[in-house]
C-alpha cells in the first residue's frame, strides 16, 4: 500500500506544488504506525500548511521499497525534499524533536 496526501500550493503551471516532500514508513496498522500518521499530519498542518506532501509506504504490502531509503525500523519519516534527507524513527509523539529532525522553524 503506497497512499499519498497532498497540501499544496499551486505552481504556475496550476499543478500542486510540494515545497516538502515526506514519506513515511509503516508495517501495516499498529498502534505506533498510526500515531506517526496523526502526528505526522498535526505537524505538517501546523508548521508547513499548504506546503507539504505525504507518501505512506507500507513495508508489509512492499517490503521491497526498504532498500530505496535504507529503512530499517517502522514507523520511519524520511524528508526528501528540501535536501538534505533526513530520517526520523518512531511515533513522531515529541514535537520538537520532530521539528529540530526536519529542520523546520517552529511556528508561534
Amino acid at each position: 500500500m503506497v497512499t499519498k496526501a497532498r497540501a499544496s500550493a499551486h505552481g504556475s503551471d496550476g499543478m500542486p506544488k510540494a515545497e516538502w516532500q515526506l514519506r513515511l514508513y509503516v508495517a501495516g496498522q499498529t498502534s505506533k504506525s498510526l500515531t506517526a500518521l496523526v502526528n505526522l499530519k498535526k505537524l505538517c498542518e501546523t508548521h508547513l500548511a499548504g506546503r507539504y506532501e505525504i507518501e505512506v509506504i507500507d513495508l508489509l504490502v512492499n517490503p521491497k521499497l526498504a532498500a530505496g531509503d535504507q529503512i530499517l525500523a517502522v514507523p520511519t519519516l524520511v524528508r526528501k525534499v528540501p535536501e538534505p534527507i533526513r530520517k526520523i524513527i518512531g511515533d513522531l509523539s515529541n514535537e520538537d524533536r520532530v521539528l529540530v529532525g526536519l529542520d523546520v522553524q517552529a511556528v508561534r
